[in-house]
């Protein structure tokens, strides 16, 4: 259930990118809860299936928008009162790599200032990764809990090659500064791995994944749950900061072996021992915060006529 103070200047949100499995997903979903969709997308292969859902429902248009287009930017966003922000890799360059780093950050730096010159837009729900938060040096020895007060480590990152936490630290680390400068009201989403069909080994959020489930902090999201969040953050007028998102925690033997069936599932299972099978790893990351902001929520209702 949304707040009774919720009154955007308008019912028109943008979806940017609207391309991959989140931005549908939320496209959809914002459909049905009855606003106007302005979906943005670079990657055209997926364009037919907007376009299918363009000739249903008449309140959704469909953009061209490049992140380095800043007048794209700018058409995408007109008359909308907020931003589903979330990046894609470009077509041209779908692998995570240290160059990948200065090309999210530019395309954030882009949108967040495209924002700040759009007067109709009054929040941006901008998703980040857990991975901006996770990877330090001194994660097993001074933090207890990792929350949304705490960041990954740049230089760690560098050292280590975390290009994907890298990159996410930085581009979210660029549109805080952004937003706090120029008045923009932005809320992060640091999603966990999102499972979803095409989730594959090849997926750069799992760069460290044996450390990060010894840490207790390997942690995945459902998209639905995923989209959930993002829209209960938009509508809460209280939503603030950084909200670390997952509902699944991978501490237990079980849990790694199911998971990594998914990832590569022509690959014989490994030897199991009773050990393994009864540890559970004490989970050390916490999504309290979103937890306390999602109670009540009513994911199918519909918000706006």
């Amino acid at each position: 259930m949304a707040p009774a103070s919720f009154n955007p200047i308008s019912n028109t949100v943008c979806v940017m990118d609207a391309s991959g499995n989140l931005g549908l997903s939320l496209v959809q979903r914002l459909l049905q809860r009855g606003y106007m969709v302005h979906a943005a997308v670079q990657n055209h292969n997926c364009e037919l299936q907007l376009n299918g859902l363009s000739c249903e429902n008449k309140k959704l248009k469909i953009f061209d928008a490049d992140p380095f287009d800043y007048k794209s930017i700018i058409a995408a966003l007109r008359s909308c009162s907020g931003l589903f922000y979330t990046f894609e890799p470009p077509e041209d360059q779908p692998t995570y790599d240290e160059s990948m780093t200065e090309v999210e950050v530019r395309a954030a730096h882009n949108v967040l200032e495209a924002c700040a010159q759009t007067e109709t837009i009054d929040k941006v729900v901008f998703t980040s990764s857990a991975t901006a938060v996770i990877w330090r040096e001194d994660r097993k020895s001074e933090i207890a809990d990792f929350d949304e007060r705490h960041w990954s480590d740049i230089n760690f990152c560098r050292k280590f090659k975390l290009w994907h936490a890298l990159s996410k630290t930085l581009a979210e680390k660029t549109t805080w500064a952004l937003a706090m400068d120029r008045g923009v009201n932005m809320v992060s989403v640091n999603a966990g791995l999102l499972v979803s069909p095409d989730l594959s080994i090849k997926n750069p959020y799992l760069t460290g994944a044996a450390e990060l489930y010894e840490d207790g902090v390997f942690v995945t999201v459902d998209l639905n749950f995923l989209v959930d969040a993002h829209i209960c953050i938009y509508e809460d007028v209280s939503s603030y900061g950084r909200y670390l998102c997952f509902n699944h925690v991978v501490n237990r033997h079980d849990d790694a072996i199911e998971l990594a069936s998914m990832l590569t599932p022509a690959a014989p299972p490994p030897p199991q021992s009773f050990d393994q099978d009864v540890k559970i790893i004490q989970q050390r990351i916490s999504n309290k915060k979103l937890n306390e902001l999602m109670v009540g929520f009513e994911s199918g209702s519909q918000l706006v006529d």
